[in-house]
C-alpha cells in the first residue's frame, strides 16, 4: 500500500503541529485515511489503542509501513511495561519513523533513557498523564532528547479525581505551559476532546489555546481542520500583524514602551501564517 500526506501537512514542521491524530496501530486499514487526513502530524498507537495479545502483531504492521513510505510519529509504551524495550528495538529499524511519544512519563530519566536506547536524534513527546509527571515536568521538559510535552488528560483525571471541567484542569495545563517555556520547548499538545460536536470542539479549542497550548490530541480525523483552524491565527489576528509589519516598514508606528512587544507579536502571527498557508489570504 501506497502512503500520501498531502504537501501542507508533510512540509509543517512538527513544532508547530496543531492537530495530533492518534490512529490505533491495531488496525491497518485505518493507516492510509489518517496519512491522507488533515491531521498536522499523525501518530500510530500501540499503547492504549492495542490489548497486550495485539502489541506484537501492531508493532510488526507499524515498522512495515514506516519502511513503506508512510511518515508517522508512534506513541510506545511505558517505561515500566515489557513492551517498551521492544518498542523502542523494533522502531530504531523504521525508516518513516518521525519520533516517538512515550506514554506515562513521570521522571526526566523515562524521556532520557528512551532517546538513548532509540536511534540518533529521534525527537521523543513526553506524553505526561499523573500526578506525579505535572510535579516533575519542568525537570522532564529539561531532559535531553524531550521535543515536546503532551497532556494525557484522560488518565490525568482518573489519577486525580479531577472532572473534565475546564477550571479543574487548568492547574495541570499551566503547569505543561510553564514547564515547556521554561524548558524552551514549543507550546505543549493538549488532550483529546472525545464525543463532541463541531460546537463542542471549538470551545475544547479556545480553552486550549487560552491557557498557551498550541497543539491538541484527536482521536477522530474529522476534527482535524477543526483543530487547525482553532489553533491558528484568527484572520483578525492575521490583519492586525500584516497592517502593524507594514506600519513599521514605513516607520508610522509609534516607538513607545509597547512597541517591540507588539512587533515581536506581529512577526510570530505572520511566521505562523506563512507556515500555515494563511499569509495570501
Amino acid at each position: 500500500m501506497s502512503y500520501h500526506r498531502n504537501e501542507r501537512a508533510a512540509q509543517l514542521p512538527a513544532r508547530l503541529s496543531r492537530s495530533w491524530l492518534l490512529t490505533n496501530a491495531s488496525d491497518p486499514s485505518l493507516y492510509g485515511p489518517a496519512s491522507e487526513s488533515e491531521a498536522d502530524s499523525v501518530i500510530l498507537d500501540i499503547e492504549d489503542a492495542c490489548p497486550p495479545e495485539q502489541k506484537q502483531a501492531a508493532r510488526e504492521r507499524v515498522v512495515e509501513a514506516l519502511n513503506s513510505g508512510m511518515k508517522a510519529w508512534v506513541r510506545i509504551n511505558d517505561i515500566h511495561t515489557e513492551y517498551w524495550e521492544d518498542d523502542l528495538a523494533a522502531l530504531t529499524e523504521a525508516k518513516g519513523l518521525r519520533g516517538i511519544m512515550l506514554a506515562k512519563t513521570e521522571h526526566p530519566d523515562h524521556i532520557t533513557r528512551t532517546a538513548m536506547m532509540s536511534r540518533a536524534g529521534t525527537p521523543v513527546i513526553a506524553l505526561i498523564e499523573s500526578a506525579v509527571g505535572i510535579v516533575n515536568a519542568v525537570d522532564i521538559a529539561r531532559a535531553p532528547g524531550t521535543f515536546r510535552l503532551a497532556f494525557g488528560l484522560g488518565d490525568y483525571r482518573k489519577d486525580t479525581g479531577a472532572s473534565d471541567d475546564a477550571m479543574a484542569l487548568a492547574y495541570a495545563r499551566s503547569a505543561l505551559v510553564v514547564a515547556s517555556r521554561v524548558g524552551e520547548l514549543p507550546g505543549p499538545i493538549d488532550g483529546p476532546a472525545n464525543g463532541v460536536d463541531a460546537e463542542g470542539l471549538r470551545d475544547a479549542c479556545r480553552v486550549t489555546a487560552s491557557m498557551g497550548m498550541t497543539g491538541k490530541l484527536t482521536l477522530q480525523p474529522g476534527q482535524t481542520e477543526g483543530i487547525n483552524s482553532a489553533l491558528a491565527p484568527s484572520e483578525e489576528e492575521v490583519r492586525w500583524a500584516r497592517e502593524m509589519l507594514q506600519k513599521s516598514e514605513g516607520g508610522e508606528v509609534p516607538k513607545d514602551g509597547s512597541y517591540l512587544p507588539r512587533l515581536a507579536r506581529a512577526r510570530k502571527v505572520s511566521e505562523l501564517a506563512q507556515t500555515y498557508g494563511m499569509w495570501g489570504n
